[in-house]
């Protein structure tokens, strides 16, 4: 099982975006099953979740003191992938919860503010002996700012070839539960997600493997408990 881990100190970044259409991407590809995990407490996360008629991904309840030994159970029953999503603030218990990541996705905005808030997100992940890659998010079309934040981020780490650009589809899409993908039509927004999330698989997985369907604990996940798990709706 891997663990991606969706941070950022800056507010507005887009995490929680990132985080359900990376989870919801993973399992359309095949990489399934894959777990959501939301530790910020204003839960929209999991409050996009309670919205959605589909059964995956998982909504795994769990509180930060417990989430190395849940991870540890899950990864034991053949969860394949886990997304987690974290406050907009770099909190005391932030560092428990990159511990835990195979990787962590620092998704920024090409803004000036939001280009200076990710030196205490990197710092930290990299203090943790953690691999990060930043992803441009809300990015303008063919505006110079987003050329120059690709400059400045390739500078100091990976960045995901994909840039996720500002259309309206993407962002309205997480209203009702569902994700850019699976509206109907064609949309550049769900192409560039696809290409992201290959990026991401390949750092992850390297060679594809083929797909297992295990058996999921339901204490753990929304597959035997979903109404009580929409009901609290909080990790």
């Amino acid at each position: 099982m891997k663990v991606v881990v969706v941070a950022s100190q800056k507010g507005g970044s887009g995490k929680t975006t990132v985080a359900g259409h990376l989870a919801v991407q993973a399992e359309l590809s095949g990489r399934g099953p894959v777990g959501l995990i939301d530790v910020d407490p204003q839960g929209s996360l999991a409050d996009w979740w309670n919205e959605r008629a589909a059964p995956n991904p998982f909504f795994i309840q769990t509180a930060v003191p417990r989430l190395a030994q849940d991870v540890k159970e899950l990864a034991a029953h053949g969860m394949e992938l886990l997304v987690i999503d974290t406050p907009p603030a770099l909190t005391g218990t932030i560092a428990d919860v990159i511990r835990v990541a195979d990787l962590v996705v620092i998704p920024t905005r090409p803004s000036p503010h939001d280009l200076r808030s990710i030196g205490a997100t990197m710092e930290l992940v990299e203090h943790l002996g953690k691999p990060l890659v930043f992803v441009v998010n809300g990015a303008a079309p063919r505006a110079k700012i987003t050329a120059e934040a690709v400059s400045l981020l390739s500078q100091h780490g990976p960045l995901a070839p994909s840039i996720i650009h500002q259309r309206v589809d993407f962002a309205a899409s997480m209203i009702d539960g569902r994700t850019v993908m699976e509206l109907p039509g064609e949309s550049r927004s769900a192409r560039e997600i696809a290409a992201l999330w290959d990026y991401l698989d390949t750092r992850l997985f390297g060679v594809r493997r083929p797909r297992r369907v295990p058996a999921i604990p339901p204490a753990l996940t929304g597959s035997d408990q979903a109404n009580q798990i929409k009901v609290e709706g909080r990790a």
